[in-house]
C-alpha cells in the first residue's frame, strides 16, 4: 500500500500500533514508527488517530470489551450462584489475558495510567467490569459467605491473584510452566476456596 493512502483502515493502524506498543512500550512507540510499521506516512495516521494515546485507548477498549460483556451478564444472572458467577467472571478475565497476551501487557502496563489520566471510554470499561466484579463480591457478604475478609480485601485479592498468573507467565515466557490451564484453574480455585464459603 503506498505511502499517505486515504484507504488505509483503521484496524491495520491498530494492529501495527499493538505491536509496537507490547514492543517497546508507550512511551518508546512514536507515530512515526507505527506508520513505518504499516508502511504509510505520517500524515495517513493523523487522518484517523489525532495520536498515540487515542491508538492506546482504542485497543485497551476492544481488549476489555469482551471481558466487561462476560461480567454484566455473570452478575445480572441471579439464577446462578454469586460464587459460580465469580468463578466464572475470574475465568474471562484470565481467558482474555491469556488469548491476548500482547494487548493485555500493554493494557495493564501503560494504558492504566492512560486510562486513569484520560478519563475516557477504555477507563470507563475496566471501571464498569470491577463495579460488576464488586458487585458480586458484595452479593457474597450478603450471604455471610466471606471468610473473615471484608469484600474489598476479597476483590482485590482476587484481582491480584488472577493477574499474577497472566503476568509472571508474559514476564518468564521460557520459564517451566506447567499447563496455562492449569494454572489458571488452580489459581482460582484457590481463590474461591481461600475466600468463599
Amino acid at each position: 500500500m503506498p505511502k499517505g493512502s486515504g484507504h488505509l483502515r483503521r484496524d491495520e493502524i491498530l494492529k501495527a500500533a499493538q505491536r509496537i506498543f507490547a514492543d517497546v512500550g508507550y512511551e518508546g512507540a512514536t507515530v512515526r514508527r507505527i506508520a513505518e510499521q504499516v508502511g504509510v506516512s505520517s500524515t495517513a495516521i493523523y487522518l484517523h488517530f489525532p495520536d498515540k494515546q487515542a491508538m492506546l485507548l482504542e485497543i485497551a477498549i476492544e481488549t476489555l470489551r469482551p471481558v466487561l460483556a462476560e461480567a454484566k451478564s455473570m452478575a445480572a444472572d441471579k439464577s446462578i450462584d454469586p460464587r459460580e458467577r465469580v468463578r466464572r467472571m475470574m475465568l474471562a478475565y484470565m481467558t482474555t489475558g491469556h488469548e491476548h497476551p500482547r494487548s493485555y501487557a500493554m493494557m495493564i502496563q501503560d494504558a492504566t495510567r492512560e486510562m486513569a489520566e484520560a478519563k475516557g471510554p477504555a477507563h470507563e470499561i475496566m471501571a464498569e467490569y470491577h463495579r460488576n466484579f464488586r458487585a458480586l463480591i458484595n452479593e457474597l457478604h450478603a450471604q455471610n459467605r466471606l471468610k473473615g475478609r471484608g469484600p474489598k480485601v476479597v476483590s482485590q485479592l482476587m484481582w491480584a491473584g488472577c493477574h499474577g498468573v497472566l503476568a509472571l507467565m508474559q514476564a518468564s515466557p521460557n520459564l517451566r510452566w506447567a499447563p496455562y490451564q492449569e494454572l489458571r484453574d488452580g489459581m482460582i480455585e484457590t481463590l474461591l476456596t481461600s475466600l468463599v464459603d
